[in-house]
């Protein structure tokens, strides 16, 4: 294979461009009938959770995903027996007229990957697990013992290498973060490098036999850790000189809102810079429900391929040549870290900035404020009898009202933003802060002597003649189709300048329906809080429900890890391996355990991602065999096969001997 990067001077990079959208352009890779990567749009997929010796049950769930809209179907194959099943699934698929390429996925067993490389387009391998030791043991090895493995590991892997040329099978080599084996722990630790050298191993393995026909993950359920280990892959590949597809996907989001939040901060953020092929949205859901929520956030980036908007500007992207638009000589913004979380330096004012969670802003004026209680939608629930109110774990912290003026007193604690001239006219002002234009601000007479706002557009950051100023905080808007890039390059420029002024991130969606609403926020709002940038979020959505901005101003914000204020659950989405009813089971954790705030409690189907994602978590419950469930502390193993109608029970003791627990209020 052509060294691409000595080719075109290449000096690393994750994405063309930090300031305008540029799809990273990779290598095109056959599955089937259907083509990935390269020119191809962004690929749609989910995985079954029938038995797949099951033929009939999977089948047919097989025809409701692709009804839903997946392109590619992936299937469990757990053992030499499932593997060689999937061809009756394939052969009644064919026999219905579904010609869906399938995917056989793989961990342990490189004896059914071997034979389901036979049978279906593409097989999914493990590198944590696929012939490695996942023992979960903190071991030494010297770098011949490392390398020793390493040629083990080859041997077992090359038989499949050459069954995939000689059947034209793709083939995903996909990390997770939870099953890194203990040779790659053991020199790179638990982090997103491990997980780029853990691929590239097997990378390398198949270009030393010409087989190019790869598709590349690095999933997470830690949004951070997975779009670290994205961006780091992409930089590693081309610094030597390749460029496959990617497959996005956060592991384990969960269900519901949740799921769908955490799932479009961590993918949206890689799509936002260019990077993405194929997506699979993990839900603790029936996978049909999956691909809509995965064709929703790839859409939004059909038009955005053709044509970038940037500072009010719009351009055709760069002209891409016959090895992939690799070119990264816009990537340097210096002032940051891509591939680690720092956040950005502020001096606070007041409670915003510094060292203090990020707020969550909501615009009220349009509510009725005659009447207190619209304001228990937003976490503020008044006791009529009592004449106080009670706080909720996700009450916003400032609230928008323009120019009206409410008839009640609101809670102490919750900030009121009006414009200057009716905050100028308030006769009291506690409590009660102004918004200015920059203009206003500059010219302004009479200012908060505590806290002002002053709204100021992304563009303006090529002329800004600012110097630090006093009690600020900036709303940063922006009217941009490619507006992430412009509020980063905003950021930048305030790095640059040693500027430490607050900024509340603000994105308007005018007339758009709740499930995009959730899902384009996260994604515009979650890949700055990613990066370290932003002290506040105001989702500005006229007309819509108020307690939806909030819960998902709060998701964002809890996907992002920069502010928790509920309980994370890190719970897969089910598959064919699955020992139990996960969605019921789910429910029924979170129905006695929702109140922990700050808790990560784990709830894993089977033993293959179980207990590495147990490193992300607090506590895990993960099924082990029929009717048995093996309770974790972290990764370390606190009470094994217990009895599922017990083991609930048994965890809350668990929790509640470590003082972990509260009881409900």
């Amino acid at each position: 294979m052509e060294d691409i990067s000595v080719k075109h001077g290449l000096a690393g990079g994750y994405c063309n461009s930090l300031t305008t959208y540029s799809r990273f352009l990779t290598r095109e890779v056959k599955i089937g009938a259907i083509a990935l990567g390269g020119h191809n749009p962004i690929r749609i997929q989910s995985m079954t959770t029938t038995d797949t010796m099951d033929t009939i049950g999977t089948v047919e769930q097989t025809i409701r995903m692709v009804e839903s809209g997946c392109e590619y179907v992936r299937i469990t194959a757990p053992s030499i027996k499932e593997a060689e099943n999937l061809a009756n699934i394939k052969k009644e698929l064919r026999y219905r007229g579904y010609d869906v390429p399938l995917i056989a996925d793989i961990h342990f067993t490189p004896n059914a990957a071997e034979m389901a490389a036979r049978i279906v387009e593409k097989v999914r391998v493990n590198p944590g697990n696929y012939a490695d030791k996942k023992k979960f043991e903190n071991l030494e090895y010297t770098q011949n013992t490392y390398t020793a493995e390493l040629e083990r590991i080859n041997k077992k892997f090359l038989p499949l290498i050459k069954i995939c040329k000689e059947y034209g099978t793709a083939m995903r080599i996909g990390t997770n973060h939870g099953s890194l084996s203990d040779r790659i722990m053991s020199h790179y630790g638990d982090t997103p490098r491990g997980m780029v050298e853990s691929a590239m191993e097997f990378i390398r393995m198949c270009e030393a036999e010409n087989y190019y026909n790869l598709v590349i993950s690095m999933k997470a359920s830690n949004t951070q850790v997975m779009v670290q280990a994205y961006r780091l892959l992409v930089d590693t590949m081309v610094k030597e000189g390749m460029n496959y597809p990617l497959h996005l996907g956060v592991t384990e989001a969960g269900d519901g809102e949740d799921g769908r939040i955490k799932s479009a901060v961590g993918i949206g953020t890689l799509l936002e810079d260019g990077l993405g092929d194929t997506i699979r949205v993990s839900l603790t859901e029936d996978p049909e429900f999956e691909a809509p929520v995965a064709k929703a956030l790839a859409d939004r980036y059909v038009i955005r391929s053709q044509m970038s908007e940037v500072g009010g500007r719009k351009s055709v992207g760069d002209k891409q040549n016959s090895y992939g638009n690799l070119r990264t000589s816009d990537f340097g913004l210096p002032t940051y870290s891509p591939y680690s979380y720092t956040r950005r330096t502020t001096q606070p004012v007041q409670h915003i900035g510094g060292h203090h969670h990020p707020l969550v802003m909501i615009d009220v004026s349009k509510e009725n404020l005659k009447d207190p209680y619209f304001l228990s939608a937003v976490g503020y629930n008044y006791s009529a009898g009592l004449d106080k109110y009670n706080l909720a774990d996700q009450a916003c912290d400032v609230v928008f009202l323009g120019d009206s003026l409410p008839s009640f007193s609101f809670p102490g604690n919750l900030k009121q933003v009006y414009n200057y001239s009716t905050w100028l006219a308030l006769k009291d002002k506690n409590n009660c802060h102004p918004l200015f234009t920059l203009d206003d601000f500059n010219e302004a007479g009479v200012k908060d002597d505590h806290l002002n706002f002053v709204e100021i557009d992304a563009t303006q950051f090529n002329h800004l003649s600012l110097h630090q100023l006093i009690n600020v905080v900036f709303i940063l808007k922006t009217s941009a189709n490619h507006g992430m890039a412009e509020q980063r390059s905003f950021f930048v420029a305030l790095q640059e300048k040693n500027i430490q002024t607050p900024v509340i991130i603000k994105r308007t969606y005018v007339n758009m329906e709740a499930d995009n609403l959730m899902l384009y926020s996260a994604t515009d709002l979650g890949a700055l809080l990613t990066d370290g940038f932003g002290d506040g979020v105001w989702i500005d959505a006229p007309g819509q429900n108020l307690a939806l901005l909030n819960a998902t101003s709060f998701g964002i914000l809890q996907a992002t890890r920069t502010r928790i204020s509920k309980t994370e659950y890190i719970s897969c989405p089910s598959c064919g391996r699955t020992l139990f009813d996960l969605q019921e089971t789910t429910q029924l954790i979170r129905s006695r355990t929702d109140h922990l705030k700050g808790l990560k409690i784990g709830i894993m189907g089977c033993i293959v991602n179980g207990p590495g994602e147990m490193a992300d978590a607090d506590y895990g419950y993960v099924g082990t065999g029929p009717d048995k469930i093996t309770l974790y502390r972290g990764q370390e193993v606190v009470k094994k096969n217990v009895n599922t109608a017990f083991a609930l029970d048994e965890l809350i003791d668990i929790i509640k001997g470590d003082g972990n627990w509260v009881e409900k209020p």
